[in-house]
């Protein structure tokens, strides 16, 4: 009789690796003490005071514009920021907390809306300070706040030194035009980027922030993942109207810049 040999089991172990995020949200500013990152969230906490600082990445975006040019609509076309905003009188300010679901993960904007406060003389360097990113916003159908962006640009540049900047021109929908796409120079001679938008339509509602995401994550490839929550379109933008217009944006890129702004006008 032969001797029965010893059964060998065998453990197999399997290994799983968690996938690591493909990126990561970096605050790219200038470097602050901790008594300066207290202060930041301190005026998140002052500006809306029944709630938590978020653990996911946030950052503070400043909406500058003339008065009337669709900067309070355009916020509240998201629909978390109509719902959580909050005032505060102190500095004349709404802050809207705008979310994101990105490739890289949820990411919010601290989004500080003048509520009209720039009619009264200007704003004051508290709205400014800290900001990481920034939208101008002008009227496409009112020229003066075309002529005024260099202002709120220079106002910016000069407490939030070298953030990414947005410059948009509002109510694309509304017929009579007035800076036509081809008379938009000013983003050519600083570096911005520009995007023709709508708030009521929600024409490109979502570009301005996609690219201040990427900037502020440092990968051009970010994308959203989940359309935001939106109002209903208030009207209908004619595409075919608005194709043509930046087809126009996109031929006047080709062409020499002018000396001065008002030169477009003539």
């Amino acid at each position: 009789m032969k001797a029965s040999r010893p059964r060998v089991r065998v453990l197999c172990v399997l290994y799983i690796r968690a996938a690591s995020p493909p990126c990561r949200f970096l605050l790219r500013t200038r470097p602050t003490s901790s008594a300066h990152r207290e202060s930041d969230r301190s005026i998140v906490r002052m500006a809306l005071p029944n709630q938590q600082t978020v653990d996911y990445p946030s950052f503070k975006l400043v909406l500058v514009g003339d008065g009337g040019t669709g900067k309070t609509t355009f916020v509240k076309r998201h629909l978390t920021g109509e719902f959580e905003k909050k005032y505060e009188p102190t500095i004349g300010v709404e802050v809207h907390p705008l979310d994101f679901f990105t490739n890289c993960g949820k990411l919010r904007f601290y989004c500080w809306d003048t509520a009209g406060q720039e009619k009264f003389g200007g704003l004051r360097d508290g709205y400014y300070i800290h900001g990481q990113c920034a939208i101008i916003m002008f009227d496409v159908t009112a020229r003066l706040t075309y002529k005024n962006v260099p202002t709120w640009h220079r106002d910016l540049c000069r407490v939030c030194e070298n953030i990414p900047i947005v410059l948009c021109g509002n109510k694309v929908d509304v017929k009579n035009r007035q800076v036509k796409a081809k008379q938009v120079t000013f983003h050519r001679k600083k570096n911005l980027q520009y995007y023709e938008i709508s708030a009521k339509s929600n024409y490109n509602f979502e570009k301005p922030f996609l690219y201040l995401a990427r900037k502020l994550a440092g990968d051009p490839n970010l994308h959203f993942v989940e359309s935001p929550a939106l109002a209903p379109p208030e009207v209908q933008i004619d595409l075919a109207a608005q194709q043509q217009h930046e087809a126009e944006l996109a031929a006047a890129a080709a062409q020499p810049l002018p000396d001065d702004d008002d030169d477009v006008f003539d």
